[in-house]
């Protein structure tokens, strides 16, 4: 008998979405794009301002050099061409945050367009997301709402991010999941940070996210009518808030009722949008050329000085990695989470005998203990050094499995770096032939009843002596001489 879950299912297979993406990036610099008052986050309200942040008469703006080469370096590590002339402009419109009345922006002359990045497409592969533009702006202030004794019928402004450097990367509607949106954001985070031009964080406003989504039939070309989710601080709740606008357009439209153009706000608590104003086009914001600005030229030459100073990017450091290091795509997806996790490893994957033992030991064993005690990386008290020092012990016989990982227990508990608690408890591997072949015979005469199980050909009790054997060594016989000597013992 069909669910109503199983109905919802086969309505929503009717319809394919379609979903665009414009993400605001803060640039690392000192200072702000049009004056020199500092960028830093966290300063004392207000504190961050100047004639020009504030649009006083007479203030005239200075672009900053640093984020032009900021903005162009992620361009190019979007695929972007860059456009050698562009132009600023003003988009126009009121809000209590924004001094001047309009917003220093780039609209059909952006600095960089038709760029691409790739995603896991869901058959299996690569699909590319085509990204329309990638174009300079200024930040606008910001709205207090809460934690004011007179919240409730007032606002507090904070302009100190006035005037901020930011980038709009604008994707064009090739998404067609929340899971793909997902995976999007997360590769260009990825990227943008490898390239070091913005530290990404979006507790602190440094990545911000607004969604276009529609819903059409499937098999349809025409686009349905979108609606825009803004203000959503972490991905997750991106995902979330898709997959529910997703639901209400088919909800709204299979009840015989009509999609309104408008933009709208997440609710993470209740997991639901709601109507916040009509959507502005274009056209709304009376765009014109910024006055006070001449046109931004990033020449030939300009463009290759920056183009040298772009990083090896995580798609190929991925690739690269999994030919030196005969590692897996898994392996070298979780190996360069981070450039500086990447840097780390490698450095310990060169010094090392054997790079894949180094690489399960960071996947399985630190990375492990890491996560269970809700640490990052960079808080380990094992270094990725420690890590190469403790795979060539294992890799030449000096330690075992089991004694690699009580050391890797104590590593943690104690917060000391491998090579102090190797130091200092000087652990040996038994590779005394003949004391372990006494262990053996004493394991082998304490289990009869095993040994004939195994001459009568259930060779999976071997386990169960290798087991007896390290047990009864405490964890120090070498498994390797182990296995021999059962071997023989036992037939």
């Amino acid at each position: 008998m069909a669910t109503s879950q199983d109905t919802r299912a086969a309505v929503r297979a009717h319809y394919e979405p379609v979903i665009g993406l414009e993400v605001h990036v803060h640039l690392l610099t000192a200072s702000k794009i049009f004056c020199s008052c500092s960028t830093r986050f966290g300063d004392p309200p207000n504190a961050n301002v100047c004639p020009v942040c504030l649009g006083l008469p007479g203030a005239l703006p200075v672009l900053n050099q640093q984020a032009v080469q900021f903005a162009t370096l992620a361009a190019m590590a979007l695929n972007c061409r860059i456009n050698e002339r562009s132009i600023f402009a003003r988009k126009n419109y009121f809000y209590p945050d924004l001094p001047k009345g309009y917003q220093v922006s780039q609209y059909d002359k952006p600095l960089a367009e038709f760029g691409w990045i790739e995603v896991p497409a869901t058959g299996g592969g690569a699909k590319k997301i085509g990204i329309t533009r990638v174009h300079l702006e200024e930040d606008a202030g910001k709205s207090l709402h809460e934690g004011f004794p007179d919240s409730y019928d007032h606002t507090y402004l904070d302009l100190n991010r006035c005037g901020v450097p930011l980038i709009e990367i604008v994707s064009e509607p090739d998404l067609r999941s929340p899971e793909e949106a997902y995976e999007y954001l997360t590769r260009l985070k990825e990227i943008i940070l490898y390239t070091g031009v913005s530290d990404c964080n979006m507790e602190e406003g440094s990545l911000r996210c607004d969604a276009n989504i529609s819903v059409r039939p499937a098999g349809q070309r025409e686009f349905g009518t979108k609606t825009e989710i803004k203000n959503v601080n972490s991905f997750r709740f991106i995902r979330q808030a898709l997959e529910y606008e997703i639901e209400r357009h088919i909800t709204v439209i299979e009840s015989g009722g009509r999609i309104v153009q408008e933009t709208r706000l997440f609710n993470s608590n209740e997991g639901k949008t709601y109507g916040m104003r009509s959507k502005e086009e274009a056209h709304d914001y009376r765009y014109f050329p910024e006055p006070d600005l001449l046109p931004l030229v990033v020449d030939a030459a300009w463009q290759r000085q920056i183009r040298a100073l772009l990083p090896e990017l995580p798609a190929a450091r991925r690739a690269r990695m999994m030919r030196e290091y005969s590692l897996t795509e898994d392996d070298v997806y979780t190996l360069t989470r981070t450039q500086g996790m990447a840097d780390q490893f490698e450095e310990a994957a060169r010094a090392a005998k054997n790079p894949k033992r180094v690489a399960n030991l960071v996947i399985g064993d630190l990375l492990g203990r890491l996560k269970a005690q809700g640490l990052e990386i960079e808080q380990s008290p094992i270094s990725m050094k420690g890590v190469a020092m403790s795979a060539d012990l294992v890799e030449s016989g000096a330690i075992s499995g089991k004694i690699l990982k009580d050391l890797y227990d104590k590593a943690f508990e104690r917060k000391e770096d491998f090579p102090a608690i190797y130091e200092k408890e000087k652990p040996r591997q038994i590779t005394d032939t003949a004391a372990i072949e006494k262990m053996i015979d004493e394991v082998i005469a304490a289990n009869p009843k095993q040994v004939e199980q195994y001459r009568a050909g259930k060779t999976t009790m071997k386990g169960f002596f290798v087991g007896q054997v390290m047990k009864a060594s405490k964890g120090q016989a070498n498994p390797a001489l182990v296995n021999e000597l059962l071997d023989k013992k036992l037939s």
